[in-house]
């Protein structure tokens, strides 16, 4: 798998305030990628970072060998796509205009959609499975039909990466599980690098192919597997009345 982006020595925060520093990260082709730690440890700080939508206090972000504030907003808009916590807001838009302006990035000033363009909203539409209800408001949706949109908006954009902050915060678990299905689908299948924060551990450990785990504003990074077998999971998540068990990748209470 060839590497799309990398980080050297990145440091990510708030003003002159670090919430992770050090960070020498690779996020390569084909690859889900959870990325777990407790509330306020800096995950959406780092995805956002990542994704250029905030400066980094230090270090390097390198995306295709370029560095990521070289690049221009249009341009950094081909290479990296965002979907970010919550339900689509967009007015009266129904479905399939919502998904088309992933196109954004390719269409230029005038928003004009080419064949190729409404290809590409199409493709999008298959793979996430919102055929039924493409000409449905947006009010209309549930969370579940909500979120798989906002992927397939994403999905339209036609980027290397995809970087999602909880995409799954609002779900119950049956949809829960669709939903990190149809990204390790994308990661799979359509060869991005699919990156998301999550706190769904446990169905992290079924479906992804690595974690970032984030915790003392460092990240640790590895397999399942490693995460299981090297205690990182305690360490992160310690609290008396808590444990998490390796056997069934689930926290259970002490």
């Amino acid at each position: 798998m060839s590497t799309i982006l990398n980080t050297q020595s990145l440091s990510v925060g708030h003003g002159r305030t670090a919430l992770l520093t050090g960070l020498d990260l690779e996020l390569a082709q084909g690859e889900l990628v959870a990325l777990i730690g407790v509330n306020g440890c800096g995950k959406s700080t780092l995805l956002r970072t990542l994704a250029g939508l905030q400066p980094s206090l230090s270090g390097t972000i390198m995306v295709h060998a370029q560095q990521l504030t070289e690049i221009s907003s249009t341009e950094r808009a081909k290479l990296i796509s965002v979907v970010l916590t919550g339900r689509p807001q967009a007015g009266l838009l129904d479905v399939r205009t919502l998904v088309a302006l992933g196109r954004q990035p390719w269409t230029g000033h005038l928003g004009r959609l080419t064949e190729a363009d409404q290809r590409a909203v199409d493709k999008a539409i298959e793979h996430t499975g919102i055929g039924a209800f493409v000409a449905r408001g947006l009010h209309t949706l549930s969370d579940g039909e909500g979120q798989k949109v906002l992927v397939a908006r994403a999905l339209a954009q036609d980027t290397p990466l995809m970087f999602l902050d909880e995409p799954t915060a609002y779900l119950d678990l049956v949809n829960r599980v669709r939903i990190l299905r149809l990204l390790r689908d994308i990661a799979h299948g359509l060869g991005k690098a699919v990156v998301f924060s999550t706190h769904d551990v446990q169905t992290a450990f079924d479906l992804c192919d690595r974690f970032i785990i984030v915790h003392d504003g460092k990240a640790w990074k590895g397999s399942p597997a490693e995460a299981l077998s090297s205690g990182i999971m305690d360490q992160v998540f310690a609290d008396e009345h808590l444990r998490f068990d390796p056997a069934s990748a689930s926290f259970r209470p002490r």
